[in-house]
């Protein structure tokens, strides 16, 4: 088998992997009700998706510029993903807006997470 063939298959494995993630992310958008457990779902989800394309793209293009330049952008995404996901956390936090909705609790309403408003 030819190494460009294999390099290709593992380039693809990675990008699908990806997607799969932020599937997922998009998925636990849906499932939970509370605001930060939205976020922190789709933070992971975003950065573990996004590097893992990142890394299928670099495999596929070998030792080049346009790599080097993907591998800068990932150590940049490791780096201000979480940051910027927990600024906006705890921006929510220190305005007042309340953690409520947990898996049992019947007092959460969608409408109350989709007015943005605190409780």
């Amino acid at each position: 088998m030819n190494i460009e063939i294999v390099l290709r298959v593992v380039s693809n494995i990675f990008i699908i992997a990806g997607l799969i993630f932020m599937a997922f992310g998009v998925l636990g958008l849906f499932r939970f009700k509370n605001f930060y457990l939205r976020i922190i779902s789709s933070s992971k989800a975003d950065t573990v998706g996004t590097l893992t394309i990142i890394f299928g793209m670099a495999i596929r293009y070998g030792l080049s510029f346009f790599s080097a330049k993907l591998l800068l952008l990932a150590v940049l995404l490791i780096i201000l993903g979480p940051l910027c996901n927990h600024m906006v956390a705890r921006s929510a936090y220190l305005s007042g807006y309340k953690a409520t909705g947990g898996k049992g609790d019947k007092g959460d309403s969608d409408q109350d997470m989709e007015a943005g408003e605190p409780e």
